[in-house]
């Protein structure tokens, strides 16, 4: 029986190979920005996935997960009157993030992001049940991603962590996106390092 090389064993909480772990230095951020992530269950279990990194981040958030026969997922009780919601939705149809937006309703705002590529998020975007009040938001052009781990079909396209770190450059403040872009560059690096 073969032994597991240590170099193989992950952390539970980032993700990262155990001798290049970033925990200690994932920042805690309390934001009155809700976000909900929103990931197929398939999607959980992949080490590339960055969505989870973020509800490291943010104490204001949490995981739903879709794609169980016998536990549907349904995001009605989003649907209140305190908190305005927002579905980050990679589509020309939705309207382009912007504080101009954010002024028309000063509510607190739930932020829902699909996690998963540009095909997965579009599609799950159209489907995800209880969502019907929500507005659909799209981020304003900007850089390219600095993943590069996994192949983007959509030039577009960006990591997930990357998408909630420049949403909510814009629903909150650029100190927020700058500590998790710094988080995430940390990330880029070990993981590259990882793969030598």
């Amino acid at each position: 029986m073969g032994t597991r090389s240590k170099r193989s064993e992950r952390c539970p909480h980032c993700r990262l190979h155990t001798h290049l772990c970033i925990c200690s230095d994932i920042p805690r951020l309390d934001l009155d920005t809700r976000l909900v992530l929103v990931m197929h269950h398939r999607e959980w279990a992949k080490p590339t996935a960055t969505g989870p990194l973020a509800l490291a981040v943010l104490s204001n958030s949490e995981l739903r997960i879709q794609g169980y026969q016998e536990q549907p997922l349904d995001l009605q009780d989003l649907n209140t009157e305190q908190r305005r919601t927002l579905l980050l939705y990679p589509a020309e149809e939705s309207q382009i993030l912007s504080r101009s937006l954010l002024a028309e309703d000063p509510r607190p705002v739930n932020l829902v992001v699909p996690d998963g590529n540009w095909r997965q998020a579009a599609r799950m975007g159209r489907r995800l049940p209880g969502l019907e009040h929500a507005t659909m938001v799209r981020l304003p052009e900007g850089a390219k991603t600095g993943w590069g781990v996994r192949k983007e079909c959509h030039p577009e396209g960006l990591a997930t962590f990357e998408a909630i770190a420049r949403a909510l450059g814009i629903i909150d403040s650029a100190y927020v996106q700058e500590r998790m872009e710094e988080l995430f560059s940390l990330m880029v690096t070990r993981t590259l390092q990882a793969r030598g």
